[in-house]
């Protein structure tokens, strides 16, 4: 599959609940003129509690650095978690560009502002004790997310996001929610852009909010989404965990159709 640009953020690497070995998967079979990092892509306050670097994170790090110096133009806008790296923003590091902000033109014409978007987490802004009980809430939440997917591995069940299934049900976290998309859809009229694409807050999202495109790329720790351009300019939401999923099962109908069992010839 090739795109002309390709969003990802909140990839969490040195982070326990990081899903590198989809996001693996998601690099090895896509091909991208420009590969947009949309921040927290290595989790700094996660490695700074306990390190953690496990041979899936490495593969990670090492695929998007091998794209940069293969043609791919990958242009990296730190985060939160990340933000030792904003002290290098208009730099070039290992072939990637590294930026506060940018301004992607899709081949619509449509000026969309990237940014990772904690300026809108009004959390994040909010005093030291709230951010800690939110990071607790969410560790456990994480938590749970991990023994279920455990459970549904035994079944034979495909991932499920029980955190995404969670936050979009509690009245407080979905007000939450709408009131990001709403200040990073003011921010995209502030700078006359048509659209903006962020992250931060692990919520995949496409909608018009007053007229401008509001884009949410998602997350590799609960939603494995990335976000795409399609070669006409058309933006898509892929759910990789979803679409493998139907991959398989399309793969098993048509194998259910052969009558006999074949074997191709062993080459010498």
């Amino acid at each position: 599959m090739h795109y002309n640009a390709i969003w990802l953020s909140d990839i969490h690497l040195g982070y326990r609940d990081c899903k590198a070995n989809f996001l693996l998967d998601f690099l090895n079979k896509t091909h991208t003129n420009r590969l947009y990092l949309v921040g927290d892509v290595v989790d700094l306050w996660a490695m700074k509690r306990s390190f953690l670097w496990p041979p899936s994170h490495h593969e990670v790090l090492r695929k998007i650095i091998d794209l940069a110096n293969n043609g791919t133009r990958v242009i990296y806008i730190p985060g939160n978690h990340d933000d030792l790296m904003r002290e290098v923003a208009g730099t070039v590091l290992l072939n990637i560009e590294i930026h506060q902000q940018f301004v992607h033109t899709t081949h619509e014409g449509k000026k969309l502002l990237l940014l990772h978007g904690d300026e809108f987490d009004h959390a994040v802004l909010c005093s030291r004790f709230a951010r800690l009980a939110g990071d607790a809430g969410y560790s456990l939440l994480l938590h749970f997310n991990r023994w279920s997917n455990a459970l549904r591995r035994c079944w034979g069940l495909p991932y499920w996001s029980l955190a995404q299934y969670v936050k979009n049900r509690v009245r407080n976290a979905r007000a939450a929610i709408i009131a990001f998309e709403e200040a990073a859809a003011k921010e995209a009229v502030r700078q006359e852009a048509d659209g903006i694409v962020c992250g931060h807050i692990h919520q995949p999202e496409i909608r018009t909010i007053d007229g401008i495109l509001y884009c949410n790329d998602g997350d590799w720790v609960e939603s494995c989404t990335a976000l795409v351009e399609h070669r006409q300019g058309k933006l898509e939401l892929l759910h990789w965990g979803d679409l493998q999923q139907a991959i398989k099962c399309d793969q098993a109908a048509n194998d259910s159709t052969i009558s006999a069992p074949y074997s191709l010839p062993r080459l010498s």
